[in-house]
């Protein structure tokens, strides 16, 4: 499948719930069509709050909130639900149906897919996230991460130029997390612009090539990935309470950057092997 990705934008942003509590503060950036960025930063921080601008979930108190160029205004969620899909945290708050396989057609059923494309969307859909063996299912017999996996079925199937992730690892195991950032290269090869809000350094480090840091409503730090892992912004990641993923403070030790490469990490051990006699 190929897809044109969007545009995500917003113009000093800010959001405030109905109890006055304030969430967003002058909130500006652009994440370009087809790209991958990850959002960072402790809860509380706004994340969820940013992300659900985008698909009219919440609307903006302040500012504007702009998708594919155009202001998002009063714009119906269903309209918006055709450019953005997003995937939450929480799976049961998205699963509903009998089955597997009914779970992943609402979606993209419900914005006028029929027939045969319908059917191979399900399918490679359930195919990206291993779960094809469950389509007759009830979604609730699967585990927490076969859950999450399912979400995120119903979210690709929907055929969205831009696709956003709440906390995607949660709950996976290594081949789990290995399996999500595939996916997440899967769509941006297809064109898709990829957002994901995570904890996973790591995974952040080797998914994303944008990554935009929050503290208390608003964006403290944003660049690529190298550059925002990189040693000189620890001490602000330190502020926020986050840390520097692993691979980038070993990088920084053998002085290979950030984001190093296995083959670099490799060379450079054994580089600092003692000869043998």
């Amino acid at each position: 499948m190929t897809v044109v990705g969007i545009e995500l934008a917003t113009e000093n942003l800010g959001f405030v719930y109905p109890d006055g509590t304030r969430a967003l503060s002058e909130v500006s950036l652009s994440i370009a069509a087809g790209t991958r960025v990850a959002i960072i930063g402790q809860n509380g921080s706004g994340k969820s709050t940013l992300v659900r601008h985008f698909n009219g979930l919440l609307r903006a108190t302040e500012g504007r909130v702009l998708v594919d160029g155009q202001s998002v205004g009063r714009t119906h969620v269903a309209d918006l639900a055709r450019l953005v899909g997003i995937s939450f945290q929480n799976p049961d708050r998205q699963i509903f149906s009998a089955n597997v396989r009914s779970e992943v057609s609402f979606g993209p059923r419900n914005i006028g897919v029929r027939g045969k494309e319908l059917e191979q969307r399900v399918q490679r859909a359930l195919g990206q996230v291993g779960l094809s063996d469950y389509a007759d299912a009830n979604p609730y017999d699967l585990g927490f991460s076969e859950r999450k996996l399912l979400a995120l079925a119903s979210v690709i199937a929907m055929g969205t130029p831009a696709i956003v992730l709440d906390e995607p690892t949660t709950g996976q195991d290594a081949d789990g997390v290995a399996r999500v950032k595939r996916i997440c290269g899967e769509l941006a090869d297809e064109g898709r612009t990829v957002v994901a809000i995570s904890h996973d350094m790591t995974f952040v480090a080797e998914t994303f090539e944008r990554v935009l840091v929050m503290r208390d409503g608003r964006v403290v730090l944003d660049g690529s990935t190298a550059a925002v892992f990189g040693e000189s912004n620890w001490a602000m990641l330190e502020s926020t309470f986050l840390e520097p993923p692993l691979v980038a403070r070993l990088g920084a030790r053998l002085g290979l950057g950030p984001t190093p490469t296995t083959a670099s990490f490799v060379d450079a051990l054994r580089g600092t092997e003692s000869p043998t006699s």
